[in-house]
């Protein structure tokens, strides 16, 4: 009798992996190991109570994202794990029932990370959807989807994107994600704000802990968030581009500088914690492991030739707000040597506008970056954390891209708790003609219920001509994005104090190739909701705008 052992293929060890624990590793030949966690002893509880997500997707693969917790309010920040390494096993798949496992593999949770693991997956096709899921012992995560980009020389047909910013959890119900996770969009862009660093209490929903300065409290907080199931249901139905605003941090910081400048000598310490947690706690590449209270954030991403899509970091480069915070009148904010994302990133875009032979080139970024003057009596009274607080750095990055010729510039905008739609200009002061547009999200829950207008016009667009919708309703922007024409639909829910509510698009704009500025194509406010819960007067609008943008959801 034949006693030779039959080598397994590696289709069958990757279909069995999760089964068996027997994992195919890159490169030549297959290893055995049946042992689910060859470091630590297995809870007994499940540890996937975080969710799954994935992250920055490549034309050959993606970043596939989980964190393992027992307890995810533990005060310690650790989730309630052992102090011991897991090893776990990832498999990444064609088909949602995981017939056809094209890729394998183990990876360590380790508790320096807080048994958080981020696995860049190679060696997958272009423009392809596939899923995902990890496995310690018994227990099992919940999958998640995710898509690889199209080759840099192919023009897909179509891109669905979405794009969402503040999510605070004590201000309302998440329903917004849910509602986003239900399109199943190709990638979710979020543009900052993910989770907030203020104590307090909100609408039924409570953070945990005190504010959050220390790397334990940052930990708990994302946990806290990571444990809401809506929240889940966005990371899993698709792959996210994420950057940071100040919430992640400390509200309304600058570079080096906090919010209290008392507080500046220990503040590198207190961001260094934030972002050690950030990293733990998003699908980010290796590139982004933080060094101490320093982390490598903007990057681009390729969509074949349809699409680039710049991610910026407008806060860790930044000069400090010239008049501080706040809407001022403020001559010394326009010196040019004064720059909003620094100016190596400044170079970096404006590099990669000279580069780029894509059809739209989108700019995901955090803060208002059209002109939002808020007293028609002065001389220019604008709020000095957005860029028109840094108009000479706005008049670069918008130069650059008139000069390189970029065929349809998008600038992607979150932070100020509404949906708003604006031209962009090169020169405020004499505005012709656009040369670009800006497309701006509501929050998720930031800012609470909010209420919408009939008109969809905010008072300061009497003013300000490039302001052209409005609404304090809370949700995000979903695109569909072709070669002829990028379709925005305003998102929204009708309220957040309740969970559950059905998500409407209030209004619609298309941006049509080759063509400047937005064309309105859907207006529907709701007359029941108007009924309900009408607009204030224009005093209390603009007060409520501003004290959001200032001091909103701290």
């Amino acid at each position: 009798m034949d006693t030779t052992l039959q080598q397994p293929s590696r289709r069958t060890v990757l279909r069995s992996g999760l089964a068996t624990g027997t994992i195919a590793l890159a490169g030549a030949g297959v290893v055995v190991d049946s042992r689910p966690s060859a470091a630590a002893v297995v809870p007994a509880a499940n540890p996937f109570t975080l969710g799954v997500a994935s992250g920055d997707p490549a034309p050959d693969g993606f970043v596939i994202w989980t964190r393992l917790a027992l307890e995810p309010l533990a005060a310690d920040g650790l989730g309630g794990m052992p102090s011991s390494t897991y090893q776990l096993n990832w498999q990444v798949a064609s088909d949602e029932r995981f017939a056809d496992v094209v890729k394998a593999g183990t990876v360590a949770a380790e508790p320096g990370w807080a048994h958080s693991m981020h696995v860049e997956v190679h060696g997958l096709r272009a423009g392809r959807e596939y899923f995902y899921r990890f496995r310690l012992g018994n227990h099992l995560s919940a999958p998640g989807r995710a898509v690889t980009t199209p080759n840099p020389w192919e023009t897909p047909s179509a891109l669905a994107m979405a794009f969402v910013s503040c999510s605070n959890f004590p201000s309302g119900y998440f329903t917004a994600y849910r509602r986003l996770a239900e399109e199943r969009p190709d990638v979710i862009l979020h543009l900052g704000d993910y989770q907030y660093e203020g104590a307090g209490n909100g609408l039924g929903r409570n953070h945990v802990g005190p504010e959050t300065t220390t790397l334990a409290g940052y930990r708990q907080r994302f946990a806290q968030y990571k444990s809401d199931s809506d929240l889940q249901a966005a990371h899993a139905a698709a792959p996210w581009l994420a950057v940071w605003d100040d919430h992640e941090v400390d509200n309304n910081c600058a570079a080096g500088i906090p919010e209290k400048v008392a507080e500046t000598p220990t503040f590198p310490q207190r961001r260094a914690a934030a972002y050690r947690a950030d990293y733990e706690n998003m699908p980010l590449r290796r590139s982004s492991v933080p060094d101490g209270p320093n982390l490598d954030l903007y990057r681009r991403v390729q969509w074949g030739r349809l699409a680039n899509l710049h991610m910026l970091d407008t806060r860790q480069y930044r000069d400090d707000q010239a008049c501080g915070d706040g809407y001022k009148d403020c001559p010394d904010a326009a010196d040019p040597s004064r720059s909003l994302p620094g100016l190596e990133q400044e170079q970096w875009l404006i590099d990669g506008f000279r580069t780029s032979q894509a059809r739209w080139d989108l700019l995901g970024q955090q803060v208002f970056f059209g002109q939002r003057d808020n007293d028609p009596s002065a001389a220019t009274t604008v709020s000095m954390d957005a860029w028109d607080g840094y108009p000479a750095s706005r008049r670069r990055i918008t130069q650059g891209w008139v000069d390189a010729g970029v065929r349809n510039p998008v600038v992607l905008t979150g932070d100020v708790h509404a949906h708003w739609a604006s031209d962009l200009y090169l020169d405020w002061a004499d505005p012709d003609k656009p040369v670009g547009s800006e497309l701006i999200t509501s929050s998720i829950t930031s800012g609470g219920n909010g209420y919408d207008s009939p008109t969809g016009r905010h008072p300061w667009a009497d003013w300000n001509p490039n302001l052209r919708f409005w609404t304090n309703l809370r949700g995000y922007v979903s695109t569909t994005i072709t070669p002829n024409e990028l379709t925005a639909r305003c998102r929204c829910v009708p309220v957040v104090s309740s969970p559950g509510a059905e998500a409407f698009t209030r209004a619609e704009f298309v941006i049509d190739d080759g063509v400047r500025g937005l064309r309105q194509t859907a207006d529907n406010p709701l007359p029941s909701l108007a009924a309900r819960r009408a607009a204030p007067s224009d005093e209390q609008i603009i007060a409520d705008t501003i004290r959001e943008e200032t001091h909103g959801a701290e």
